[in-house]
């Protein structure tokens, strides 16, 4: 049967101030009523049943998971006592789907993506499931259809097509390009965005896992053998010393029988505070708002603001504008990367009730 693995951990820093530590940019909006983590469940209801959706996620998000995703059962949140990228991650969940379902095919998906219209989603998914019913033993990867050249996603460049899908080998992995290597894989269309998100069954990934990452498998196993009342014991014994690497570096770019499916639906990362322009309409002057603003010869901003607090803004131009109880950044926009220096200097001055 098919099972949701939602992976629902994350910092907290690229969303700063509205992000913090305890609350990453998965129990925020953007765009929406719903938070990315709801938007993540609400994708799979009626297509996988609420028994059958897990999540991954850290002790310190695991009572604001629950109070956001109410419907999922407390023995389908599973907590990783440390964060050891989406291998490990990826392992756990496989192990304990394997627990309750022999036959368990897993879609694993982050938590803080946006993707629209749910209705092609799921269209896509079925794709995959097929391929996974034909050829039990691959590794099924949705790919995104660039639409520039872009330099932080890696790439997934096409190999021959599958027989009877609208899927294809998978020739090749490329980690994130110089912009003029992602101007050439754009021209010609023989590439994808590599999305982060995944079709197999959960027995063949811990397969793929002990043949390529004994490590993190072995110790899969010592948790395997013990008993309910050695769990939690064993797993923070176990977990933090597993290697930290990604399921795409640990398994994907070694594997055979990998393929890719075509994604039909839009999909954004929401990487930062950029996103916001893709993801709401501007006003006449360029500007994107989400919140109360009011602004005269303001151009291009981005403007968030919480609690009916107003921003007002005069003479500025291509700025991010920030408002939470506590904190406010004003950052330029075509200098995001930054943030990450600002984050290091708050935490280098003691600031650490602010991150």
């Amino acid at each position: 049967m098919l099972h949701a693995l939602i992976m629902a951990g994350g910092s907290g820093t690229r969303f700063w101030p509205q992000s913090r530590r305890a609350l990453p940019k998965q129990f925020l909006r953007f765009g929406s009523d719903r938070t990315l983590l709801q938007e993540a469940v609400d994708r799979c209801r009626g297509f996988v049943p609420s028994e059958r959706t897990w999540i991954v996620t850290g002790a310190v998000h695991a009572s604001e998971t629950a109070r956001q995703v109410p419907e999922i059962s407390e023995t389908n949140v599973l907590i990783e006592p440390c964060g050891r990228n989406t291998a490990p991650c990826i392992g756990l969940a496989a192990m304990r789907l394997l627990a309750t379902d022999p036959d368990a095919v897993m879609l694993v998906m982050p938590s803080d993506h946006v993707i629209r219209p749910v209705s092609e989603f799921q269209r896509t998914v079925e794709q995959t499931v097929a391929i996974i019913t034909q050829d039990p033993a691959a590794l099924v990867l949705f790919g995104v259809t660039p639409t520039y050249p872009a330099t932080c996603f890696g790439y997934i460049q096409r190999g021959e097509p599958l027989i009877g899908s609208s899927g294809f080998r998978v020739a090749a992995f490329y980690e994130k390009p110089e912009v003029e290597t992602a101007t050439q894989y754009l021209a010609t269309q023989n590439f994808f965005w590599n999305c982060g998100l995944f079709v197999w069954r959960a027995a063949t990934i811990l397969e793929q896992l002990e043949r390529h990452a004994p490590e993190i498998a072995t110790r899969l196993k010592r948790l395997q053998a013990v008993g309910a009342e050695q769990w939690s014991a064993a797993l923070a014994e176990e977990f933090p010393r597993m290697p930290s690497a990604s399921i795409d570096y640990a398994v994907l770019e070694k594997a055979n029988s990998v393929a890719v499916v075509p994604a039909t639906f839009n999909w954004d990362d929401v990487g930062s505070w950029q996103a916001l322009a893709r993801l709401l309409p501007a006003d006449p002057d360029g500007n994107t708002i989400s919140g109360r603003h009011c602004g005269v010869k303001s151009t291009g901003c981005i403007v968030r603001s919480t609690h009916q607090h107003l921003i007002a803004t005069y003479g500025v131009s291509d700025l991010i504008i920030v408002q939470t109880p506590d904190a406010t950044l004003v950052a330029d926009k075509r200098d995001e990367n930054s943030l990450r220096q600002l984050i290091a200097e708050l935490e280098r001055r003691g600031m650490s009730e602010f991150l």
